[in-house]
């Protein structure tokens, strides 16, 4: 038993490489499908006009409701998701869902899978 994950049913998502336009539009549509602390009046900032901005949020996978298409993207967003292998598969059937997603790596640990897709409208 190791206690560094409390919530096995939940996913880390972060986004980068995009405008705060696409990374809303991702938001939305993974919002419209699970509980997330991302809720709708949260509007991703960027914080800096310097370095790359990442948007972060944590969706809970327990139980998933079906989502509205998501608005077309401007361009390509790359997401990076953490979680547990069940959590994982889930949120990676909900995302083929919503947009068209390429895999550029994964990662597997004994509790954990990271995924490092890009994601583009369908």
């Amino acid at each position: 038993m190791d206690g560094h994950r409390p919530h096995p049913e939940s996913v880390s998502v972060e986004i980068s490489g995009c405008s705060k336009h696409d990374a809303r539009i991702v938001f939305d549509a993974l919002c419209g499908c699970f509980a997330s602390d991302r809720c709708a009046e949260d509007v991703p900032e960027e914080f800096s006009q310097t370095r790359p901005t990442v948007w972060l949020g944590t969706f809970d996978v327990t139980e998933a409701h079906g989502g509205s298409a998501p608005a077309p993207l401007s361009s390509s967003v790359i997401a990076d998701v953490q979680g547990g292998y069940w959590a994982i598969e889930r949120f990676r059937t909900t995302l083929d869902s919503l947009f068209s997603v390429r895999d550029l790596s994964t990662a597997s640990g004994d509790q954990e899978k990271e995924l490092h897709v890009r994601l583009e409208s369908r």
